[in-house]
């Protein structure tokens, strides 16, 4: 077996509760796999019938200024190694993938979702009151077409498997989405590993890198959304689940 295709694929799997929403923990423990993952290929996925439903809200509610600091460097630090992973990178969307849960799955090279009409798939931070860190909303901008870049931002709305792949939050609706995940992945990693790499890294290696002006706009953001008017709203969307 030769170095390129040595090792094989990963499986990262978001598990928490609130259906695998993105806490502080879950992030870190999801950062500590795809970084030891090396080059290998990575199929991402959620725990049980959900991909995630989001950021954690009960956490984000806690949370004050130094801990919405950590909160957000975690993610970020999580959508980047995701994002400019060396290997070939799989979204198994197996459930719903809501908010922070799709910015997870549009990190990766290729997105299938399973395709069941009860699933939703889409980011409703503007609804919630949640404004993108800069570099985030650039991987958004990145992988969605300007020809739904305002539905998909706007409307935040929520959509079904089939509608999410026609507007660019998924790749593809699969009947069998773990077969046809499995089976995207293999073929990627066919390609030569360096290769691989080196072109994924001259199309992505500079697009999270953030400008002063972005650095001091994520600094703005932070006790944004650490203040007591985000707190509010949150407490009102945790109050209609």
């Amino acid at each position: 077996m030769s170095a390129e295709t040595e090792g094989g694929p990963v499986r990262v799997v978001l598990e928490g509760p609130g259906k695998n929403a993105l806490s502080t923990a879950l992030m870190t423990k999801a950062l500590t796999e795809v970084r030891a993952a090396g080059t290998r290929p990575l199929l991402l996925t959620g725990a049980g019938d959900a991909f995630s439903a989001g950021l954690n809200l009960k956490e984000l509610a806690t949370l004050d200024i130094s801990g919405m600091r950590t909160f957000l460097g975690a993610l970020g630090d999580l959508v980047k190694a995701l994002f400019l992973h060396p290997g070939p990178t799989v979204a198994l969307v197996n459930g719903h993938a809501i908010a922070g849960g799709a910015i997870l799955a549009l990190t990766c090279d290729y997105r299938i979702a399973r395709d069941d009409a009860g699933i939703r798939i889409g980011l409703n931070e503007t609804a919630i009151g949640l404004e993108f860190p800069p570099s985030i909303l650039r991987l958004v901008r990145a992988r969605i077409s300007p020809q739904f870049i305002d539905r998909v931002i706007l409307e935040a709305g929520l959509h079904a498997p089939q509608e999410a792949a026609r507007i660019g939050l998924i790749d593809e609706a699969a009947t069998d989405a773990a077969a046809a995940a499995d089976a995207k992945l293999a073929a990627l990693a066919l390609h030569p590993r360096p290769t691989y790499a080196s072109a994924k890294n001259i199309l992505r290696g500079y697009m999270l890198d953030q400008s002063p002006a972005e650095e001091a706009r994520f600094e703005q953001l932070i006790p944004l959304w650490a203040s007591d008017e985000l707190k509010m709203r949150i407490a009102s969307v945790l109050m209609r689940k």
